[in-house]
């Protein structure tokens, strides 16, 4: 049986409450893809799963540094060459 889907309006004051964003920006979200799992266009209505989180893939993410990088050190090029 398929999930039952909840109003995009509904999911926003259940994932943020008061401070919920507005229309526009929720339906901005909802065309580029922003929300996971994508919200269903029905008319003129978006619906969304009630487990569906907000996920901004534009921004970068964190750099973290590798293992073999912080081991590597930072001294000269031929230095690191060398081993």
């Amino acid at each position: 049986m398929a999930a039952k889907l909840i109003t995009l309006e509904a999911w926003a004051v259940a994932t943020y409450g008061e401070a919920s964003p507005h229309i526009n920006t929720l339906r901005r979200w909802a065309r580029d893809s922003l929300i996971i799992p994508t919200p269903e266009k029905h008319g003129r209505t978006y619906y969304v799963s009630p487990s569906a989180h907000y996920c901004d893939y534009r921004s970068p993410a964190p750099v973290v540094a590798s293992a073999a990088r912080q081991r590597q050190g930072t001294g000269r090029l031929i230095d690191r060459i060398a081993r």
